[in-house]
């Protein structure tokens, strides 16, 4: 269920110049970056992309998603860490991305590893907001 305006505990606020080619900063100037088409997309590659700034928040996202999911089944996830992958391409609509999550999770065994990040991709925000939407893949 969506949560409702009322219910928000924080806003980040972002704004974009010149689209993927240009420059995207946020509100409090904690983010502040050049963007440029990747070389495989056509452009120089000087600067970040969207794509790593989907990706950079989604394993961030997604790593306190799976931290709270550990500390309700006990486990220790320590040294852990998850790794985003989000690809474009050419779809009937024009473009669209995927996603591939992966976690290293040195502490547990290989099925509670996967148990745990099974549950992660079911409470994390991000996954919630793509569900339906694009293809994420648990790798």
């Amino acid at each position: 269920m969506p949560i409702q305006q009322s219910e928000v505990l924080y806003t980040a606020v972002a704004t974009a110049e010149n689209g993927r080619d240009g420059r995207v900063a946020t509100d409090d100037g904690r983010l502040d970056v050049v963007v440029n088409p990747p070389k495989e997309m056509g452009g120089n590659g000087a600067g970040t992309n969207p794509e790593q700034l989907f990706a950079a928040g989604y394993s961030a996202c997604f790593q306190g998603a799976l931290g709270v999911v550990a500390r309700q089944e006990g486990a220790d996830i320590s040294g852990s860490t998850v790794t985003a992958k989000v690809g474009i391409g050419k779809n009937d609509d024009g473009f669209g991305i995927i996603v591939e999550i992966s976690a290293e999770i040195p502490t547990v065994e290989a099925a509670t590893a996967r148990s745990l990040v099974e549950k992660a991709h079911q409470v994390c925000p991000y996954s919630k907001a793509t569900r339906g939407n694009i293809t994420v893949t648990l790798a």
